[in-house]
């Protein structure tokens, strides 16, 4: 297949959602997104930063909409990068807080939280080292968190 175009990044995420007041409740109070615009009960526009006109869309299905299925074709869950292995700290306070359940992931140059939002769509948040300290090689092997969320970060590979 011939390559037509490259994109310059990937701009937004639309989520089929029950209930669209309470996943903007959701993701405007765990992730401090901002409301960009809203229409009536069917769709709401979240964003992270003002750099884009949004990052995240809740599309309202309707509170009977079966919810995501593990060994179905679409997405298996998104991510939000943070900028601080300090912030991904804080998010799994604020997660226990809640009395929401999630796992960690360690990735090789990135580790990361993955949950879940009230329907169900799995979200993954993560810090990941600067590009200057990637490692040559496979980016996604290695130890490069060695303590988990508790790793130092002026110890990391790299960091010094």
């Amino acid at each position: 297949m011939p390559v037509w175009l490259q994109p310059l990044n990937l701009g937004h995420v639309v989520l089929r959602v029950r209930d669209v007041d309470r996943s903007e409740e959701f993701y405007t109070n765990l992730l401090e997104l901002g409301v960009r615009a809203r229409y009536g009960n069917q769709m709401v526009f979240l964003n992270s930063s003002d750099e884009s006109s949004h990052e995240l869309a809740l599309m309202s299905v309707g509170p009977e909409a079966p919810g995501p299925e593990p060994d179905r074709v679409g997405m298996y869950h998104f991510a939000w990068r943070l900028s601080s292995l300090e912030d991904l700290r804080d998010l799994r306070e604020q997660l226990v807080k809640n009395g929401l359940e999630s796992g960690i992931g360690n990735h090789g140059i990135s580790i990361a939280l993955y949950f879940f939002d009230p329907d169900g769509n799995e979200i993954e948040a993560y810090y990941e080292l600067p590009k200057k300290c990637w490692p040559d090689g496979d980016i996604f092997s290695g130890e490069y968190f060695p303590d988990g969320l508790e790793s130092d970060p002026s110890k990391l590979i790299g960091m010094k």
